[in-house]
């Protein structure tokens, strides 16, 4: 069957994986409200195409924090890869590399930061963190990615406590035994508690607050990006506390249900940041034309977390590259229909407000 687009992937995906890993991945937070409205809020937004402007040639190209990748479009921190393909982040890895985009490796991954160096070694790495109760253990993990070669930390800040997804709950979703959070191997043997995603429950630590922003850039030279904005005020306190960028998003919609469309939020975010700093999206990308939707409200880059295991799903490592792929040929396309030459022409002007 010709994958032509990142639903056959998703169809794909439900079909061969088993009921508990299609529903983790498909998991969002209550009813699941904000989770759907992340992709029916592009569907919303309708551009302002330009035509007779010469788009025989173009250019996707841009850079995020400093460094050039060929596309707007990198992977979001996921957890478990390995439930999805044998390979795991390791494919992931590759295919990133491959396309020469930006990977974000989630602190969940069920491959080591090391084998994931190792096997990519040339790729754009960020790594996602979380902040523990045990400041150790996060430190820990930034000094091991700095030594790697990962050029920023992500900071995941909208997981105080984790979201309530019904399915998860239902299934009692666990690790299957031949897992584990590599990351963490070794680390958490003492504990027989319960366990809360393949670490024990309550590690995660809810006092988590702006001083630990401070805390972080005390033990680390790495830019750090704050992922989990989605208002003004937030943003205008991440500027004043100094990080090197935002990425819009709820999550996935898997922590707070009732919040808005990351794409909904991104307008007022970058208004308050007013290029002080990088803006980046997740949430609801499917096609290239949202890419560059996200792109024309001043995103500079946005991040597929479901897409890119779906084509882990179906292909691992070739099946990302497609997904990356797809992506990159559609808003190649989008671009051009749109008369943008580069990403360096597309500007609000592309959004027709009168529809929002």
């Amino acid at each position: 069957m010709a994958m032509v687009c990142l639903t056959d992937f998703e169809e794909y995906a439900k079909e061969h994986l088993s009921k508990a890993t299609w529903d983790y991945y498909a998991a969002g937070a209550d009813e699941c409200c904000t989770r759907d409205d992340n992709l029916l809020a592009y569907k919303r937004i309708r551009l302002r195409p330009r035509i007779l402007r010469d788009v025989s040639v173009s250019d996707t190209r841009t850079t995020v924090q400093g460094t050039e990748i060929s596309f707007p479009v990198g992977i979001a921190p996921t957890a478990f890869h390995c439930l999805a393909w044998h390979e795991g982040e390791v494919a992931t890895a590759r295919a990133t590399e491959a396309l020469n985009t930006c990977y974000i490796t989630s602190t969940y991954s069920t491959c080591s930061v090391e084998e994931i160096v190792a096997a990519a070694p040339n790729g754009y790495r960020w790594f996602q963190l979380y902040v523990y109760r045990d400041r150790k253990l996060s430190e820990q993990i930034v000094h091991r990615v700095e030594g790697l070669g990962y050029k920023a930390l992500v900071l995941t800040v909208d997981v105080p406590y984790t979201g309530k997804r019904r399915n998860d709950i239902r299934n009692q979703f666990k690790l299957p035994p031949h897992l584990k959070v590599k990351n963490f191997d070794g680390l958490f043997q003492e504990t027989a508690g319960p366990e809360e995603y393949g670490i024990p429950a309550n590690t995660l630590d809810p006092s988590i607050s702006w001083k630990d922003v401070y805390w972080l850039q005390s033990i680390t030279r790495l830019p750090i990006i704050i992922k989990g904005i989605l208002t003004k005020e937030d943003a205008e306190l991440a500027v004043e506390h100094g990080v090197q960028g935002i990425i819009v998003s709820n999550h996935g919609g898997r922590q707070l249900d009732g919040g808005p469309a990351s794409i909904d939020a991104l307008s007022e975010i970058v208004d308050t940041v007013q290029g002080r700093i990088e803006v980046y999206l997740d949430g609801g990308i499917r096609t290239g034309s949202d890419v560059l939707k996200s792109l024309a409200l001043g995103a500079k880059c946005v991040f597929i977390g479901r897409p890119a295991v779906w084509g882990l799903a179906y292909k691992g490592e070739e099946g990302v590259r497609e997904v990356l792929q797809i992506l990159n040929d559609e808003f190649r396309l989008s671009m051009a229909l749109s008369g943008c030459r580069n990403v360096a022409e597309i500007n609000r002007n592309l959004i027709q407000f009168s529809k929002l």
